[in-house]
This record gives structure tokens, C-alpha cells and sequence, in this order.
């Protein structure tokens, strides 16, 4: 039994003290009081049953003093045991009548467990809205820790994967092997997509974050099969339309100018008594000034066609660790001459300065210099004759290279058609050049990204992973 409620204090306890320093008080002068007694009936009474009464006395008062004065320990150790359980279902009301400190106490802790049980039923809240909104979107989500054991996988997910028992990450491996390595390989905000059948291509996400202590892989799945097959239909229809006039305004002129010239050789040539054909020198010279047409236009149409061919005959980049100095360096040797005739500098900047990227390094440095020689061409009239090449890595370490120059710059209205094939803005060219070089970063699962504003600057940006 807690001495706190023993018989002997029980009256104490209900004689109304206002207060926790009343009660103290008065319990310091009741061990005072049963230690004087008890020396007195000790030592001049001499009174054996008299001093063992004042003896238990003092000693049960001794402790509930102790108990007494705990009680504010207790009440704190409570209230922590309430929060570190989550056990929000404790009140503090019992002791009130120990004065207003205590009353106030137990108001606070009160307020407190409120506050408490009010967030965690708010975060429950949260959870099941999140927790229903993860079950109904079309994106497939799926999470598993270090270990490989799966924490949340969603309906879209189930339906996508189509895999019946799912006990840990490793199950992949039944849909697609090759699925399967590229997930567990994939860093922390990377992506890549994989065509696993005919009516299944999935674009992978990755993301990561830390829960109870453990490290945890958030992957999204989603088709873009049917996407593709839009994006694929629209393709061919802008390559359709560019086809058809690039060859429409090389053959409709070779088809008139040769009906010309047939006009020509039936209405001017001449035949003489022996049967040879006589043709007078201004004939002469239309036909030759025909045909020396039809030729410009016959090998410019082959040349159409053959850069056609070059675009769709990229070769696959065979991936090695690049050191993007030895790859500037490279640049700056073969442009250099050329640059310097027109006084263009080339400045190099990196960081860190042992930069590598995972690329084809015959590819990659095909395009910078196509960006370079696109760059110098566009400084013709700049002032500031700088052209700046930059590598780092970003906020998500994800390798870059951005090609800067201060050149005319390229209107918004071609910004984005820039990389459409056999779209230019120069006189002369083919129009195929950021074309391929799109292509290729889309090979080394990058991208290639362009900013510019019209007579101050234009940025291209090349980012691998």
C-alpha cells in the first residue's frame, strides 16, 4: 500500500490543506514532532513500547514526506511515459486540491496531451488521405529499404507489373531481368524507360528518403506506351511534311527546266542535208545553263538525302569514364586556329576539377564542336568575342557541360524548333546538326537543353544520367 494512502495519514490527506507548501510544512513539523517524542519517551520515560510506537510513527512519516514530496516527479515522469506511448488517454485532475500551482500544472499537461492527441489524430488523418490518393492515381508507386523488402506498392503498380506474389524488390526479376538490375542500380532522382511488350513501356523515377532509421527507394512507374505511339505518329508526320518539300522544291524546277529544255532542242535545233543537227550558240548556252542546273539541284537533293541518312543512322555510343578536361582539351586543340582567325577565345572551366562523365567520347565531343562552331558563326558582330565552356555537377549531382556564347542569340520563335531536322536559321547548312546532337544525348540517356536572349547570350546545356 502507497503510504501516501496509508490510515494512519489518510486524515491528514482530507484536512484541506490549500497547498503543495502547506502540506510539506506540515509534514517536516510531524517528523520534528514524532522525533522529539520519541528522544523524550527514550530517554526519560524510559519507555520501551512508548519509543517503538514514536519510532514507527517517525519512520512512516519520514516516508511520506518522501512520497509526498515526489509527487511532482511522479506527475513528470507520467506525463513523458504519456508522450514517448503515445498513451494520450491520461488526465491530470486527481490532486488539484494540493494548491494552484498544482492545478495549473495539471492544465498545462492537460493542454498538452490535447495538442498531442490532436496532431497525431490530424497526421492519421494525412495518412489515410495519402494513403488513398497513392491507391487511386494511374502512376504506379512502389518503395522497398536496403534490405529489398517492399513498404508501400499501389493498385497501378500491381496492374502494371502484373506480378501476383510481391515479397521483396527482387520479384522484378520474374516480370523482366533486365527491369530488374536497371531499379537496383538506379541513384536517388534518376530515370530511364525500358520496353518490357508491345503494350508495355515503362518510364521509371527514382527517389529516396529516410524512415524510422532505415534508408528507403520511392519508384514510380508509369506507360507512356500509348504516348510514344502519338509522339511516334506526329514525328513522321513533321518528317513527312519536311520530306515532301525539301524533295517537292528540288523536283518540281528539274522537271520544268527539263520540259524547257525539251521545248528548246524541238524548236531550235536544225538538221542539215548529211543528217547532222545544227544548234545555234544562244541555244547552246540556254541548254547549258539548264542542265548546269538540274545538276545543282540534283546533288543538293542528294545531299538532302544523305543527311537525312545520317540522322537516322546514328550509331549506339559505346559508354566509357570521359575526364571532361582531357575532352575540353581536345576541343581546344582542334578549334583553336580557326577560333583565333576570327579572335574568338575559348575559356575552360570546371569543377571539380577531376570531373569524368559516362559517355562516348567520339559522340560527345562531335557536339561540342558542332555548339562551338554554331557559337563562332553567331559572334560574327559581338563585342564580347568569348565563348565559355562549363562543366559541374548539379543540386541532384547529375553531370552538366553548358556551351556560352554572346552572339545575335535565337529568336523565341525558332527556340523551340531549333532541333526539329532540317530546321535552320542559317543561310547555308542542312539544318541536321543540333538534331543529331540531340539525338545523341538522348542515346546516353541525357538531354540537351538550349536559353538565349535575342543580342546577349546563348546557352547550351548538356546534361548526362
Amino acid at each position: 500500500m502507497d503510504l501516501h494512502d496509508h490510515p494512519y495519514t489518510e486524515g491528514w490527506k482530507d484536512m484541506g490543506f490549500k497547498s503543495f507548501f502547506a502540506g510539506i510544512v506540515w509534514r517536516v513539523l510531524s517528523v520534528i514532532l514524532f522525533t522529539f517524542g520519541l528522544v523524550y519517551t527514550f530517554l526519560e520515560e524510559d519507555s520501551l513500547i512508548l519509543s517503538v510506537i514514536f519510532l514507527l510513527l517517525l519512520i512512516g512519516m519520514t516516508m511520506n514526506l518522501i512520497s509526498y514530496g515526489n509527487t511532482t516527479n511522479r506527475k513528470i515522469t507520467r506525463f513523458l511515459e504519456s508522450i514517448r506511448y503515445s498513451d494520450f488517454s491520461s488526465t491530470f485532475t486527481k490532486d488539484s486540491k494540493l494548491g494552484k500551482s498544482f492545478r495549473e500544472m495539471n492544465l498545462s499537461f492537460n493542454e498538452v496531451i490535447d495538442a498531442f492527441k490532436k496532431t497525431r489524430a490530424e497526421k492519421e488523418e494525412q495518412m489515410l488521405f495519402l494513403q488513398i490518393m497513392i491507391q487511386h492515381i494511374n502512376t504506379g508507386i512502389l518503395s522497398f529499404d536496403s534490405k529489398g523488402r517492399i513498404g508501400v506498392i499501389n493498385g497501378a503498380a500491381k496492374q502494371l507489373l502484373q506480378i501476383h506474389q510481391f515479397k521483396d524488390i527482387y520479384d522484378l526479376g520474374k516480370l523482366s531481368p533486365d527491369l530488374l538490375a536497371k531499379v537496383v542500380d538506379l541513384k536517388p532522382g534518376g530515370s530511364f524507360s525500358i520496353n518490357l511488350r508491345s503494350d508495355l513501356h515503362l518510364n521509371v523515377q527514382s527517389a529516396a528518403f529516410k524512415m524510422d532509421g532505415n534508408s528507403w527507394t520511392l519508384i514510380s512507374f508509369q506507360n507512356i506506351k500509348t504516348e510514344l505511339q502519338k509522339n511516334e505518329l506526329q514525328a513522321w508526320q513533321n518528317l513527312t511534311k519536311v520530306l515532301r518539300h525539301e524533295i517537292m522544291n528540288s523536283m518540281t524546277p528539274i522537271a520544268s527546266l527539263a520540259n524547257t529544255l525539251g521545248i528548246i532542242l524541238e524548236e531550235d535545233i536544225q538538221e542539215k542535208d548529211d543528217g547532222m543537227l545544227e544548234l545555234d550558240s544562244e541555244c547552246y548556252m540556254d541548254l547549258s545553263e539548264g542542265l548546269g542546273t538540274i545538276s545543282k539541284r540534283s546533288t543538293g537533293l542528294v545531299n538532302f538525302v544523305n543527311a537525312y541518312r545520317d540522322y537516322t543512322n546514328i550509331p549506339q555510343p559505346i559508354l566509357t569514364n570521359v575526364s571532361v578536361k582531357q575532352l575540353f582539351d581536345n576541343c581546344h586543340v582542334l578549334l583553336k586556329e580557326e577560333l583565333a582567325k576570327s579572335g574568338i577565345s575559348l575559356s575552360l572551366q570546371m569543377n571539380p576539377a577531376g570531373l569524368e562523365i559516362r559517355a562516348d567520347q567520339e559522340l560527345i565531343q562531335m557536339i561540342l564542336i558542332n555548339l562551338i562552331k554554331n557559337a563562332k558563326e553567331a559572334m560574327a558582330q559581338a563585342e564580347n568575342k568569348e565563348i565559355l565552356l562549363t562543366a559541374g555537377l548539379d543540386v541532384q549531382s547529375i553531370p552538366f557541360i553548358r556551351v556560352t556564347d554572346h552572339g545575335e542569340g535565337i529568336v523565341p520563335e525558332a527556340l523551340e524548333r531549333i532541333f526539329v531536322p532540317f530546321f535552320t536559321t542559317k543561310k547555308t547548312g542542312s539544318g541536321i546538326g543540333l538534331a543529331i546532337s540531340r539525338q545523341i544525348m538522348n542515346l546516353h540517356q541525357g538531354s540537351l537543353e538550349v536559353q538565349s536572349t535575342p543580342g546577349k547570350q546563348t546557352t547550351f546545356l548538356l546534361r548526362f544520367g
